[in-house]
């Protein structure tokens, strides 16, 4: 479950990771013999994903190759594979590796062509989504964060991904329909404009519910010929979503 981000949630941890990293030395220094991390990605996916019912070899595979640590600080480096949320700056977090195999597993992007994700964040979800999909288009509304993912994304490679700052709840219409939508931020209801910009088949995960609630719905939406079908899929904790007319607040993207 994704927990939701206070004011001093990256001080308390810090604290935590500190304490952990303390008791359990070995699992926090990493393989010092391999600057690609790869054993540390392995492990990540083999006893954090894959027990949890992640089967889509897609989203396994990108989760194996992709350098989750290039998207953290350096300071921070040591726990880019903690089974558990990172702090990314700005109030911000790198989200759990199992939550984001989830939601791009629910996805079910085989065929896909076009995705967009609303809350860029540290880029690691839309390079997850690179990776099995033609072209992803990402919007963050924190600038500092959009420039910064932008910046990781293209030093690794990634040229099927494009940026934009701005208001996510009114998706990207220009570039739309898209096969697939995925939002890191939870909304009372879905937005409009994002039921509107997915393809007949396509499908948006959203975590739904009021965001000071002990929790949130994660729910699966699929367009039809005839509507959108709806499914539960689990209980998260999310941020709100933002409007450029609201104040930034800390969440997990």
């Amino acid at each position: 479950m994704n927990s939701t981000a206070r004011p001093s949630t990256s001080l308390w941890m810090t604290c935590l990771m500190l304490i952990h990293c303390l008791t359990f030395v070995p699992a926090c220094v990493g393989d010092t013999h391999d600057p690609t991390r790869q054993a540390e990605r392995d492990r990540m996916v083999n006893e954090q994903i894959v027990p949890r019912g992640i089967k889509d070899q897609a989203v396994l595979a990108a989760m194996r190759r992709i350098p989750r640590h290039k998207f953290v600080s350096s300071f921070y480096s040591a726990f880019a594979y903690h089974d558990g949320p990172v702090p990314i700056g700005h109030g911000q977090t790198i989200s759990q590796p199992y939550v984001v195999a989830l939601m791009t597993d629910a996805l079910a992007l085989q065929g896909a062509k076009k995705v967009l994700e609303i809350g860029t964040g540290s880029g690691y979800q839309a390079a997850v989504l690179a990776e099995i999909v033609p072209n992803v288009f990402t919007i963050e509304i924190v600038e500092p964060l959009a420039t910064e993912a932008a910046q990781t994304l293209a030093e690794l490679g990634y040229r099927n991904i494009y940026t934009r700052v701005g208001d996510g709840y009114q998706g990207w219409p220009e570039e739309a329909p898209f096969d697939a939508i995925i939002v890191t931020a939870s909304s009372e209801h879905v937005p409009q404009p994002l039921l509107d910009q997915l393809a007949v088949g396509g499908r948006l995960i959203i975590p739904v519910g009021n965001a000071f609630q002990e929790a949130q719905e994660l729910v699966l939406y699929r367009r039809t010929t005839d509507g959108y079908e709806r499914t539960r899929l689990s209980l998260v904790r999310f941020v709100p979503l933002i409007h450029k007319d609201q104040s930034t607040q800390p969440g997990e993207r």
